[in-house]
């Protein structure tokens, strides 16, 4: 993944936090106010799965062992595609007898548990350059496990209605226009850009000011909240524009369309003060911490191997989401029915 992305903004210690932000006047959506599910675990019975053995004579996942051949502790991030990485890897994991923790921070304060010893694992990496060249490059702290196999794409959406309705609003240069649609009591006489967690990689505020546009980003807390709003405007028809990305369970339930910023070129992100670009195409990747990974044995070589795709993983988000799956539960479903797929991730 080449990854030029400004790091989501440091937001505190973070088991997730939901800050919630009003937005009242007739036409623009609100900003909604909802729980953030913070990823958890569930537990089975042992089975034994046999690396070699076809998809058919594989056992049902258990997400169960003996617990006598390491440990590893998982960064979780504060968005379920990432718990549902997580689950999947602690699941495998532990029927091959590692004992697995797993901790939800937020980005930039996870890269310091590599330091501390208190992270081993970030397995969805969305790119921060400063932090890979202090903890990969310089302190060696921390060794780049290579791609998860998802490609991120971060950028601004809209609703399909208003596309139908605005057939032009999907070119940036037409936003200006179209900024009273979107007025809002928190964001005066700007219209309202919608912004997701403060945390997470997003450049939003300088891309705003650099290409002139009058828009105020309002940031919504979450995750969470930004699906409910970007829900209620497919739903009600009300005007919303704001950040998102895919892999995202969402997409497969509503159609959002991008807008079209300027391209990404290689370091037009490089200058807040500059920057006037799209974000890039993303290929996430797995960060661990060295010390761990050099006397991890089979478990540093599986993650080293996890690789899915982006359907993969809005499969597993969507059972935990909207199906009120456990994590592991819905783990488990996937495992059972991919068997192809992880037993060459297993040593």
């Amino acid at each position: 993944m080449q990854r030029n992305r400004w790091a989501r903004w440091f937001a505190g210690i973070a088991v997730v936090s939901l800050v919630m932000v009003g937005c009242a006047r007739a036409g623009a959506t609100p900003i909604p106010a909802g729980p953030t599910t913070s990823p958890g675990a569930s537990t089975g019975t042992p089975a034994s799965v046999e690396p070699g053995a076809s998809p058919s004579a594989v056992a049902a996942a258990t997400c169960e062992g003996a617990g006598d051949k390491g440990s590893v502790k998982m960064m979780v991030n504060q968005w379920v595609g990432a718990a549902a990485n997580v689950a999947v890897a602690q699941c495998l994991l532990q029927q091959m007898g590692v004992k697995v923790a797993t901790s939800t921070l937020a980005e930039e304060v996870a890269w310091q548990g590599f330091e501390t010893g208190d992270v081993d694992v970030i397995l969805e990496n969305w790119g921060h350059p400063d932090l890979e060249k202090k903890y990969i490059q310089e302190t060696k702290l921390a060794t780049d496990a290579g791609p998860m196999g998802v490609k991120g794409i971060i950028g601004w959406y809209v609703p399909k209605w208003m596309v139908d309705k605005y057939p032009d609003i999907t070119d940036w240069n037409n936003l200006n226009k179209y900024a009273d649609l979107f007025k809002t009591s928190e964001s005066g006489d700007k219209g309202q850009f919608l912004g997701a967690d403060p945390t997470f990689v997003q450049y939003d505020e300088a891309l705003i000011a650099n290409l002139k546009l009058n828009y105020k980003v309002i940031f919504s807390g979450s995750e969470a909240a930004t699906i409910t709003a970007f829900q209620s405007a497919a739903k009600n028809q009300t005007p919303l524009i704001g950040y998102f990305y895919d892999p995202q369970w969402l997409l497969n339930e509503i159609e959002l369309v991008q807008v079209k910023l300027p391209a990404w070129t290689e370091g037009c992100d490089a200058d807040l003060k500059k920057v006037a670009c799209d974000y890039p195409a993303y290929t996430l990747n797995k960060i661990v911490r060295t010390k761990w990974l050099d006397a991890a044995g089979d478990a540093g070589t599986f993650i080293k191997n996890f690789k899915w795709t982006n359907a993969d993983q809005n499969s597993v988000a969507d059972a935990i989401t909207n199906k009120n799956m456990k994590e592991l539960d819905a783990a488990k479903v996937w495992i059972d029915a991919n068997a192809a797929t992880w037993q060459a991730w297993i040593p």
